[in-house]
């Protein structure tokens, strides 16, 4: 249960993180969104450029049996190590927006 919780504090940390360096931006809206009884964390954008609806997931991270799997990664960094860099280890994080086939040819677990 201590692990759990601190991949879910690690987790929104992360969110927090990329959600204040997107605020930046005031015509577009940064939504943390935390299920945390279903472990499911995202950062959403959303709001209007001029005529032009803005919407979309920067992040989108799961925690699944015990591990962390990261859905979606719409920043230019790769969160996967910065995860680690907090003390999660590579085998408890999941690339999951790679097939399960590429996985195994990454630093970080299969599944």
């Amino acid at each position: 249960m201590a692990q759990l919780e601190q991949y879910q504090t690690y987790v929104q940390e992360l969110l927090e993180h990329y959600a204040n360096l997107a605020a930046s931006d005031k015509k577009i809206e940064v939504e943390m969104v935390f299920d945390t009884q279903r472990h499911h964390y995202q950062l959403v954008n959303l709001g209007w450029h001029g005529e032009r609806r803005t919407y979309g997931c920067i992040l989108h991270i799961d925690i699944k049996a015990d591990k962390i799997w990261i859905q979606h990664n719409g920043t230019e960094n790769h969160v996967a190590y910065e995860l680690n860099e907090k003390g999660i280890p590579k085998e408890d994080i999941v690339l999951g927006f790679h097939s399960p086939y590429m996985r195994q040819f990454t630093d970080f677990a299969v599944n």
